[in-house]
């Protein structure tokens, strides 16, 4: 069991690299191809206008700063709380039932999943969270 728990950080990493890289393509084409639409479809569901471009733009920089491992909680839990929010308002719509069994939406409920854990762990070991509160073995530190 050491053993396994010396991989945590790589774990962690991989949770990262995996919802990070996915949350920055799916933000990128709303970014970089059709901001405008996507402010429309949302607002065709009765939410503000507004909150698409907040929503394309947590996507997009909050899977750039997962990917990296910088400011991982509060990234995750912004990525997080976009995720519940359109599973709310589109995945499950018709009932959960429903929702499961179709494979896009089973997987923004496992990203929310994967966003909530680094919300509570963190980036782990392998970011540069860890650097910044000084963490690892550098050679200043060995002085």
């Amino acid at each position: 069991m050491r053993y396994l728990d010396r991989l945590q950080p790589l774990a962690l990493l991989v949770l990262r690299l995996a919802l990070g890289l996915i949350m920055t393509v799916h933000g990128s084409h709303k970014v970089f191809g059709g901001l405008h639409q996507f402010a429309g479809w949302v607002g065709s569901m009765g939410i503000p206008a507004w909150l698409a471009y907040v929503a394309a733009f947590t996507e997009f920089l909050g899977g750039i700063m997962i990917l990296a491992g910088f400011f991982t909680r509060v990234a995750a839990l912004a990525v997080c709380v976009d995720l519940v929010v359109a599973m709310v308002k589109v995945d499950f719509h018709s009932g959960l039932s429903a929702a499961l069994g179709h494979t896009d939406k089973e997987a923004s409920l496992a990203l929310a999943t994967i966003a909530f854990a680094l919300i509570f762990f963190g980036g782990g070991a392998i970011a540069f969270d860890h650097i910044l509160r000084g963490g690892g073995t550098g050679a200043s530190k060995r002085s």
